[in-house]
Order: C-alpha cells, then structure tokens, then sequence
C-alpha cells in the first residue's frame, strides 16, 4: 500500500488531472452493509481500482481550480505513524500535545505574536475562523453570555469583512447565534482589497444607530483574486474602535516564510486572531487548519468548560492543564501536529517559502502569457498566486464557463470558474510545489485550443 501511494506521486504527471466517474464504479460503492469480512487486498484493490484514479486532483501540478496544497511525501508518512499511534489530543500528559505545543511557539515566532499567545488545530480555516468570531463575541459581551446566551444582544453587535471575504466568515456569524445580517459587508477599491474609508463610515454610521461594533475581518489573501486586505490600515482603526482584529490567512498567511511576500502581509502582526491553513500553502496533507490568539486567556475564556469526567491532578496522565479541548470545541482531535512538524522540519521554512514565491513567480509569468495575447483577458490584478481571467469572444460568459469544463473533462488541467465583476472568468490558482512553468503554458494553450473549437463551432467570425 505504501509502495502503492509512493508510485502513485513518482507518477502523478502521467496521469489525468480529473476524470469523470463512471457509472458502475459510482454504483460499486452502494452496497449494503457487510456482515462477513473481506481481505485487506481486496480492499486496497478496491481502493487502487475505484477510489485513487477519480481524487479531486490536488496532488496533480496541473490542478489549479481550488486553493488546495498538493501534499508531500513526508506529510504521507507522517500521517501513518499518526495513525499507528491513534493519540487523542485531547488533552492529558502525553508528549503529542509538546509537538503541537511547538507549531504553537513557531507560529507566535513567525508572526511575532507575544509569549501570551497561543494557538489550536483545526478541521481547516472555517473552524479556526469560526472559532475567531466566537472568541472576540465572548471578549465584547462578557464570559456570562456562554451562559446567558445572546438575548437583546443579537440585535446589537455588528462585524465588518470585505465583500471579496470567503463565506465561512458569513457562516462563522450565522453559526454563532449572530446572524449573517450582523456582518456588514465592505466595498472593495479597484485592487479587490477593502475599502477602510468605507469601513471608517460604516462604523460611524452603526455607532449613531444603537449597534455596537465589535469585529473586523482582514483577509491576507482572497480566495476569488488573491487580493490583500490593507491589514495595516484596518488594525489602526480597529484600534481606534475598540475592534477585535482577525485575519483570515487561510491562503496567505503562511506566506510570512517568504521574505518577498513578507511585506505585503504589513499588519498581520497587530491581528488579536489568525486563521491559517497548513495544507494549503504549507504543503501538509489535509487537513491541518490553525487558529492563532494573541492572548491565550480569551481563548480560554470563550471555550473551558468544568466536568468531572475531565478533572485535572498535578501527578499523572490528567496533568499538564490547560488543555486543547479548553481551547475549543473539540475533545476528540487527531494528531494533525505530528504531519505539520514533520512537513516543517523536513524542508524548513527558507525552502517552504520559495516554494510560495515561486508560485507568485508563476502567477506573474501566467499573467504576462496573457497579457502578451490577444485572444485571452486578464479579469482581475494578480497579488499572489491567482490568476482570473477569460478567453475573449462573443458570449463570453458562457463560452469560458464551458472551456472549464473541457479542461476538466481533457484531463489536460483543472482551474475553476468564478465570477469578477459579475463577468465569468477562469481562475487558476497555483498552490501546489510541483507546478512548473511548462504547467502554466499547457493550461493556457488548452484555453485556447478549446476557445477557438467553440467560437469556429459557433460561426462567430473571427
């Protein structure tokens, strides 16, 4: 299985980026319950068969539709010895939770967060984004509304992110008992970042109606353009304000390892929270969110919850208080440390973030490609890594919403589809170490290949 998985990576250029699944193989996986067992090289047929050669992809150099990392070899391993040793991170005494403790202390290091800090994984950056609304709703109101519950103030608290924010910060609000219609929701400028004069009146104008601001959300990297959030400008006013500051840095954040991306990232520093998402970026294989605090106590504050069952003793396995589960919602956690650590040590951060510059080079180089062509539009400026833009042509919208499906369909390349400026664009997103320039070229000339087929099939003149 492990030989297995090895050639699977060696040979991943030799294979489809995506094919579709065909019925019977979909159909194989609608059986009934088994009462009798099966061997373990039946299964792992089963797996090699119908399960591998219809993945999403992400491990492919050629897939650029998500912002998916494309995993390491060393990650794997790390993920099997985790799994050999099946800890609970729960909490309790056990050396797991001093590996998780020091992506904690690196992560403080990195973004030059005071020893107060301290840090959680999670499921992905909609956990630990989710976990950020609650903590800075827990800092405004007071550790008595865990117990109150939200009541007249639901109507009240207001949180402010830019339009181009993901949708789990949407969702964070609508799972929190805030609603969504407590998040007000920013105007962006020309460079898809948000508008902080917009942010400064909507404030105001909240403030003079009764409501009582008390969030903002920066993104360091926007999942539709790549865009970054002025992160200085908003800490300023969220200092101002009296605001807490978080920053979903689940594309972006970790590109703090590379001294070119670096700068543009100013502010993340002052955030009071960051979400981050090691299995982007950061190459982990998935998942491996992170949620970091500059102080620790107001974590503690919105999630340590008393219980017999977890009583903890000063000698023993139940030593070592405060532990992860105080620190969250969850008391079952797997050891997604372990495969972090590894990752980290492995190729260290001066590699790691060439890796991440590297795939801004791309990006820039993909952006030339195109500029230098006339049949092909480049729909949005490029901050980072993602490149957004249209093969140009009568109908535009539905004509690149279908060369997306051909790619796919070709295996030749995946990005996806997405919508700027209420125009449909192509958008690539370079994430994965393995993405080459060769890569680049073979996406953009199968989007013209296939525009062209389409326009010529049309009788569009050209």
């Amino acid at each position: 299985m492990l030989d297995d998985m090895f050639d699977y990576i060696e040979h991943i250029r030799e294979r489809p980026v995506w094919q579709p699944i065909p019925a019977l193989v979909r159909a194989s996986f609608n059986e009934t319950l088994p009462t009798s067992p099966s061997s373990l090289g039946q299964a792992h047929r089963k797996f090699m068969t119908q399960v591998l050669p219809y993945a999403v992809g992400n491990s492919h150099p050629r897939f650029m539709g998500w912002v998916h990392g494309g995993g390491t070899a060393e990650g794997m391993l790390a993920e099997m010895l985790a799994a050999g040793l099946n800890a609970n991170l729960g909490g309790r005494d056990q050396m797991p939770l001093e590996v998780e403790g020091q992506i904690v202390n690196w992560m403080r290091e990195l973004f030059g967060f005071p020893d107060s800090a301290n840090g959680l994984f999670v499921t992905g950056s909609s956990m630990a984004n989710l976990i950020g609304v609650l903590v800075a709703r827990t800092k405004a109101l007071g550790k008595g509304v865990r117990k109150d519950g939200l009541r007249e103030q639901a109507d009240t608290l207001t949180a402010y992110a830019a339009t181009s924010a993901h949708s789990c910060v949407s969702k964070a609000m609508d799972m929190s008992g805030l609603g969504t219609r407590a998040l007000r929701l920013v105007a962006v400028n020309d460079a898809d970042q948000m508008d902080v004069q917009s942010l400064s009146r909507m404030i105001a104008a909240d403030r003079a109606a009764g409501f009582k601001p008390f969030l903002v959300v920066g993104t360091a990297g926007t999942v539709n353009t790549g865009s970054v959030d002025d992160l200085s400008a908003i800490a300023a006013l969220a200092q101002q304000e009296h605001l807490w500051f978080h920053v979903d840095g689940a594309l972006g954040g970790l590109g703090m390892m590379a001294p070119d991306i670096r700068p543009r990232l100013r502010g993340i520093e002052l955030a009071d929270s960051i979400a981050l998402d090691f299995h982007k970026w950061g190459q982990v294989p998935y998942d491996a969110g992170f949620f970091l605090v500059r102080d620790g106590a107001d974590q503690l504050d919105t999630f340590a919850s008393p219980a017999a069952y977890l009583t903890r003793y000063a000698r023993g396995l139940a030593a070592g208080s405060p532990w992860p589960c105080d620190l969250g919602p969850d008391l079952s956690r797997g050891f997604r440390a372990l495969k972090t650590w590894f990752t980290i040590v492995s190729h260290g951060t001066e590699k790691l973030g060439s890796a991440m510059s590297h795939s801004c080079a791309l990006a820039q180089y993909m952006k030339d490609r195109i500029e230098a062509c006339p049949e092909l539009e480049l729909m949005a400026p490029v901050a980072l890594n993602i490149v957004c833009f249209r093969f140009r042509c009568l109908d535009a919208d539905a004509v690149n919403a279908e060369i997306v499906a051909d790619l796919h369909e070709s295996g030749i390349a995946v990005p996806s589809a997405t919508s700027v400026r209420d125009h449909t664009a192509i958008r690539a997103a370079i994430v994965n170490h393995r993405t080459v320039a060769s890569d680049i070229d073979a996406l953009l000339d199968a989007v013209l290949t296939f525009g062209r087929s389409r326009v010529l099939g049309s009788g569009e003149a050209q």
